[in-house]
């Protein structure tokens, strides 16, 4: 049977074996949340993992694992703690969630992770794929993932033509990883399939010589590997512009807080205006510096943020709280104005 007629039944037992001894020789085997059934530190990790690199990853990994031991503790914590602490990671809704989450896991459930799937996606920010990380690698649930890297490695492989846009073909992938699935060895296939598509079987230059599955890939033997998954809608990328106020009093900065929902929901930053007549407005007849304007790429826009900076009196300003600038590192502060601040 040739790779461009293997079906996912076919592929079942070699493709299971290949990648478990595969896993077993070359995959990942030191990162901290391996090696491990603990449900927090599993969950933690998948979090913070979500559109994130690993060696972003690890630092925070650790901090709040030092902070927060155990689910309880990250339950008991406020969230500012907690979105101080992600400061800097991103996609700030997964911080949100995580709290939400810990919450859940402590008061509902006595400070204990649901050991399925299906009662691990009752709780708040953990999708399909990642109660399905959770329950495989904690439980041996033998249940399917599908991350990114997982998409694309079975993608190539099945040479699958779905439209990953599409929810009815991201359904029929999900069937195919499914069939895929090995009778045992769950947690280890899992964990292969992740180290396959993060080293192996990566997005732009697929290492196809060193891979393991290759000689039943359908994908490599049409010649175009990359061509898979196919997913044809594509965000428009659109551009906002903004003014911040930079205002100092006796070594304290005025910070206000983002509302709970939207870009930075919840964050502290600078006073923040649509232009810069409404920023020199806030302060008249203030003397303003001018700083180097800041452009920050989001996941749906790109941002250009404009900083004027000045010394001014509590009664001169535009409302907000004030802040020692010793204390900014308790705040929840978006990546550039922390580097901002820092720099400056």
């Amino acid at each position: 049977m040739t790779p461009e007629t293997m079906t996912p039944e076919a592929l079942t037992t070699d493709f299971g074996k290949t990648v478990v001894a595969w896993q077993r020789r070359h995959g990942r085997h030191t990162l901290p949340w391996q090696n491990t059934r603990d449900p927090y530190r599993v969950w933690l990790s998948e979090i913070m993992l979500q559109q994130t690199q690993v060696v972003t990853v690890l630092g925070y990994y650790e901090r709040f694992l030092a902070r927060w031991p155990q689910v309880t503790d990250l339950a008991a914590a406020t969230l500012d703690e907690v979105l101080a602490q992600w400061a800097g990671l991103g996609y700030y809704s997964r911080a949100r969630n995580l709290h939400a989450c810990a919450r859940a896991v402590a008061e509902l459930h006595g400070g204990e992770f649901p050991r399925t799937a299906a009662e691990l996606q009752t709780l708040p920010g953990i999708g399909r794929s990642t109660a399905a990380a959770i329950a495989a690698f904690c439980f041996a649930e033998r249940v399917a993932i599908l991350d990114g890297n997982v998409k694309r490695v079975l993608s190539r492989l099945l040479a699958f033509d779905g439209d990953l846009a599409s929810s009815v073909a991201e359904k029929k992938l999900w069937n195919h990883a499914t069939e895929l699935l090995p009778e045992a060895g769950v947690d280890r296939y899992t964990q292969g399939l992740m180290d396959l598509g993060a080293t192996v079987c990566t997005a732009r230059s697929p290492d196809c010589p060193t891979c393991p599955v290759q000689p039943m890939c359908a994908g490599f033997a049409t010649g175009e590997p990359m061509r898979w998954p196919i997913k044809t809608r594509k965000l428009k990328r659109g551009r906002r512009e903004n003014w911040w106020l930079w205002l100092e009093n006796e070594g304290q900065v005025l910070l206000q807080q983002r509302p709970a929902s939207g870009v930075w929901a919840g964050l502290w930053t600078l006073p923040m205006f649509d232009d810069e007549a409404s920023a020199r407005a806030a302060l008249p007849g203030a003397t303003l510096e001018t700083l180097p304007r800041i452009e920050h790429a989001l996941t749906h826009f790109d941002w250009v943020l404009h900083t004027m900076r000045a010394e001014a009196a509590d009664t001169m300003t535009p409302g907000g709280t004030w802040v020692a600038r010793e204390t900014l590192v308790n705040y929840a502060l978006p990546a550039p104005l922390k580097k901002l601040i820092e720099e400056s």
